[in-house]
């Protein structure tokens, strides 16, 4: 089975199919149609020697310069030799892998008039698992993202290095290895692979799963640290929230509702004298809801941008017209990863703050750091440290990206989205967040057992004995770092989200 790209109907998660799951990719019918009468245009206008941006001008504030029809392909192979910029350390091959995959899809509308091999070979590179080495840093999500597109050009004419098979090699070696000519490139070519937001669309598609799968791991964590803390479930009670409609924020609360459905631990304290409870339990809903809508702004802006015509200019072969615009521009994509962010900060921050209740004695009722030997043992006493460690990292992180702008080219591109930093800073904070809420279930699994011989809801005992298969109760100290680790790879493999997923809201009879 493949993803078949066609320009109109990638997902997310085809992206995340293909970034980290390996899957093959392949054209369509449709979209070879497409991409070969963009190219047609393309090449019929610079053999009639027409003026058109990138195609016989120079790029940038060299636009004013005449490139004659005879340079035309020299032209293109200067842009990915002069482009090729990017410093720092290799992206991860899930980053690369996404970054064409999008490039390819994004062709297929047929609006680039890139050659039909250029997108071949780049699935090529796909399919034989060749990854360009591409350094991190390089892109102002200006003109999309040039330096790191210009890093995987490079590979297509026999240029640059890659890894492949675990070993690092020329990118002509690798072509070689694998059977692959280097690709002769056209005019507008080299300008195609350069120019579009297919490296910030590519991160925010992963980053995009990741916190839709934290949401849902959120919610769960959330109902076992309300049965930790012997917390209320009122203020999850539908009604509460039907009067207050934000989607996110019912939908949080039908979750947690749902996942402490038939908690003895909840029916032990019905009648106790606390009326409310603190604010990281009472508002959970709201807070994790508010995340969730968030998160939501990226979907929506993903659901147009991976389908989206990102070149500049852009053909359009049924009115005979190539236009200058700027669809290469980063912005839709920073602002929406940004908002991103501030959602994925706040659903750490919450976490921590119950996660530092139930660690303290006098405000959990449970034993001082969750641990019957307090003193001679430190318990769980450090995790909040980490815990607080991550969410300052993301405080810092949260300062959005897309409100800073510096010139480029001569101050024609005056004004910059910086939506690469978003995407990758939003990548980073959905990291620390998977540790922050492993955090937080270690501590509530620990404060359930200690509640013993009452028992929590069922699908609240479904995620403890999820954590209880990874992670032994705590007795006495001993070495955490393992069962930490061990915590958040539950978390990344989307157990505890799938349990949330299950949770139903109840219908009266």
């Amino acid at each position: 089975m493949s993803v078949t790209l066609d320009g109109q109907s990638l997902r997310p998660a085809d992206v995340v199919a293909v970034a980290r799951q390996g899957e093959r990719v392949s054209l369509g019918p449709g979209a070879r149609a497409r991409l070969q009468r963009a190219r047609n245009l393309v090449d019929r206008l610079v053999a009639e020697d027409r003026v058109v941006y990138g195609l016989t001008t120079g790029v940038g504030a060299l636009k004013n310069v005449r490139i004659p029809p005879a340079d035309a392909r020299q032209l293109q192979r200067n842009l990915l030799m002069s482009h090729a910029v990017g410093v720092g350390p290799p992206l991860p091959e899930e980053l690369v892998r996404a970054g064409m995959l999008v490039r390819v899809n994004q062709f297929c509308q047929g609006t680039s008039g890139v050659s039909l091999v250029v997108a071949e070979r780049l699935v090529d590179l796909l399919n034989h698992d060749i990854y360009p080495l591409v350094p991190e840093k390089g892109s102002l999500g200006a003109s999309g993202d040039l330096a790191p597109s210009a890093h995987v050009g490079l590979v297509l004419i026999g240029e640059g290095e890659v890894l492949w098979k675990g070993e690092r090699r020329t990118g002509a070696d690798a072509l070689k290895a694998a059977g692959l000519e280097p690709v002769a490139l056209q005019a507008k070519d080299a300008l195609s692979v350069l120019n579009g937001t297919h490296f910030m669309t590519g991160a925010a598609s992963l980053v995009l799963h990741d916190a839709q799968r934290l949401l849902l791991t959120a919610d769960v964590v959330a109902a076992l640290s309300v049965e930790a803390l012997r917390g209320s479930r009122t203020a999850f009670d539908p009604r509460i929230h039907g009067v207050r409609p934000h989607p996110g924020q019912v939908a949080s609360a039908a979750r947690i509702f749902a996942l402490t459905e038939g908690s003895g631990i909840a029916e032990s304290h019905v009648l106790c004298d606390r009326v409310q409870d603190a604010y990281s339990l009472r508002c959970a809903a709201q807070v994790h809801g508010a995340c969730h809508d968030a998160i939501d702004y990226l979907r929506r802006v993903l659901a147009v941008e991976l389908n989206a015509g990102t070149d500049n200019p852009l053909v359009f072969a049924d009115d005979d017209a190539v236009l200058s615009g700027g669809n290469f521009h980063g912005e839709p994509l920073a602002l929406a990863l940004d908002t991103a962010s501030l959602g994925l900060s706040e659903l750490g921050s919450i976490s921590e703050r119950r996660l530092f209740r139930m660690l303290t004695g006098f405000l959990s009722e449970l034993p001082p750091f969750l641990t019957r030997h307090s003193g001679l043992d430190s318990g769980y006493m450090l995790l909040q440290y980490t815990a607080a460690a991550l969410v300052t990292d993301n405080q810092l992180l949260a300062t959005p990206a897309s409100v800073h702008s510096l010139p480029t080219s001569a101050d024609q591109e005056d004004h910059n989205s910086m939506g690469w930093h978003s995407a990758l800073r939003a990548r980073q904070m959905a990291t620390n967040v998977e540790s922050i809420l492993a955090l937080e279930a270690l501590g509530a699994a620990q404060g359930i057992d200690l509640l013993a011989p009452l028992k929590p809801g069922r699908l609240t005992s479904e995620a403890q004995a999820a954590i209880r298969e990874k992670v032994p109760p705590l007795d006495h100290d001993r070495v955490l770092a393992p069962e930490i680790q061990a915590a958040i790879e539950l978390v990344r493999s989307g157990r505890l989200a799938a349990i949330g997923a299950s949770a139903k809201p109840l219908v009266p009879a």
